[in-house]
């Protein structure tokens, strides 16, 4: 799995988990092991302008997600795909947004920003909260994979 990531937010993050935890979910989710990601952390003001400009928001947000090849994504052993890699898109997170979250959430900004890795890699792959039965899908999925990665860690 081919996932690049650039910091461009000013803001101290520790990009390989990040990269740990978006390759867990990717391998976890059946996704073919060429695929490519990308991953962008931004300040607020870009991020502002990126939810402005492709989703009609107001103000930043903490995750975008950005699908460049649905068609071609490996869904695993249940679906038929077309068995080439795909490039599954960017995801755009916004670390001062998932900080303030956090500490309303009461953990860590590292802790949220794995979360809305998660939360955009699985946007990538199909998934919406748009409807309650998609939210309830795509939530539960997400806060199983984040266990699973998390267990991983601690046993590592």
């Amino acid at each position: 799995m081919s996932i690049e990531i650039a910091n461009e937010s000013g803001a101290e993050v520790d990009t390989d988990e990040i990269l740990a935890v978006a390759r867990y979910a990717l391998d976890e989710m059946g996704v073919n092991p060429l695929a490519e990601l990308s991953i962008l952390l931004v300040d607020i003001e870009y991020m502002a302008e990126l939810n402005h400009r492709w989703m009609g928001g107001d103000g930043p947000t903490d995750v975008l997600a950005f699908p460049m090849d649905e068609g071609s994504v490996d869904h695993g052993p249940g679906e038929a795909g077309s068995g080439e890699p795909a490039l599954l898109g960017d995801i755009v997170l916004a670390p001062e947004v998932a900080g303030k979250q956090a500490a309303a959430a009461g953990h860590s900004a590292a802790d949220e920003l794995h979360l809305l890795t998660v939360h955009g890699a699985l946007h990538l792959l199909g998934y919406d909260h748009a409807e309650p039965e998609e939210e309830r899908e795509m939530f539960s999925l997400q806060n199983r994979l984040l266990q699973g990665w998390r267990a991983g860690r601690q046993a590592g």
